[in-house]
């Protein structure tokens, strides 16, 4: 008996950021081949153009699968372009259902648009050393981020997941939820969150995808 030969890993381009961990998350998840490529971002990095032509926006994360559709190569940017292209893949993680497949795709596209930068200019404000920069910005922002984090409580409160099964839109907001110390966010004050996001860590694939090294 003759067996298929083994596709050749995925790249991962990354850094230690939520956004790269959506991906890391999914790929330990689907159980797929890959290897990292660490791009410092501290360091300027994601400017060099042999990164550039992967993506050209210069933000982390990227991927390029060498077997891609038609079996040629592949690279993409924005994290989730990479875990719609992902799931569609290997058939995992995105639901079959219409109706469910709407909700993962319009979660997903709640943590790119919200979810994601709103919390990030919390980041970015709390490492601004002058108060009178800080303030304004952590007040607007760090209230958004709490707005949020009700919407989605509101959301799983009926729910167990965010398209009722676990798909790519888990993923996608755990990338941010797994930074809620950052942005000094108390799930207890969110206790569905909260419920969602411990029995996400309970997944030996969540595990795995958060404790890849994607720091030098």
């Amino acid at each position: 008996m003759t067996h298929p030969a083994p596709q050749p890993a995925l790249q991962l381009f990354a850094f230690d950021t939520p956004n790269a961990r959506k991906v890391s998350i999914a790929l330990e998840e689907m159980a797929l081949p890959y290897t990292v490529q660490v791009v410092d971002i501290t360091q300027g990095e994601q400017h060099a153009p042999a990164f550039v032509a992967v993506s050209p926006n210069h933000k982390i994360p990227a991927l390029v699968d060498p077997h891609g559709p038609g079996g040629q190569p592949v690279s993409l940017f924005e994290s989730g372009a990479i875990l719609i292209y992902l799931a569609e893949k290997t058939g995992q993680f995105m639901p079959h259902d219409p109706r469910r497949r709407l909700q993962a795709l319009q979660w997903l596209m709640f943590q790119m648009g919200g979810f994601g930068p709103m919390p990030g200019q919390v980041h970015h404000f709390l490492g601004l050393a002058d108060e009178a920069d800080r303030r304004y910005g952590l007040q607007r922002y760090m209230a958004e981020t709490r707005r949020l984090y009700g919407v989605m409580d509101a959301h799983l409160a009926e729910h167990e997941y965010f398209a009722d099964e676990l798909s790519i839109a888990d993923f996608a907001i755990a990338g941010w939820v797994w930074r809620h110390p950052r942005h000094q966010v108390d799930l207890a004050d969110f206790a569905q969150v909260q419920r969602w996001w411990q029995a996400l860590q309970a997944r030996p694939g969540v595990q795995r995808g958060l404790a890849v090294a994607l720091r030098r």
